[in-house]
């Protein structure tokens, strides 16, 4: 392996004292690096880790979002007396001014 690649010892230490820190280069070598053969991970099996008895289709958050409520009609269903709401949905917290 041949040697890394840096300036002079001279001037490492300059730009050590500048830095208040060693220097980290920005060039990878190869002692540095991880080895390209690595064992495969041994991760313990969970909950959904089979295919069979596997019921995701039931806590999918996504299946979950339902369209949008219109309040302006959901107002005026509740005015016409049809639908006996005690409080109607709003679209957000509302701000009260001073």
């Amino acid at each position: 392996m041949g040697a890394r690649r840096d300036v002079a010892t001279l001037l490492q230490r300059v730009r050590a004292f500048l830095l208040g820190r060693e220097h980290t280069l920005a060039l990878r070598f190869e002692e540095g690096l991880a080895d390209r053969t690595q064992p495969p991970p041994e991760v313990p099996g969970g909950p959904a880790h089979l295919l069979a008895a596997n019921f995701y289709y039931k806590r999918d958050p996504r299946r979950e979002v339902q369209p949008p409520i219109d309040v302006v009609q959901q107002q005026l269903i509740a005015d016409k007396g049809d639908v006996k709401t005690e409080k109607l949905p709003t679209p957000g917290p509302v701000y009260r001014w001073d």
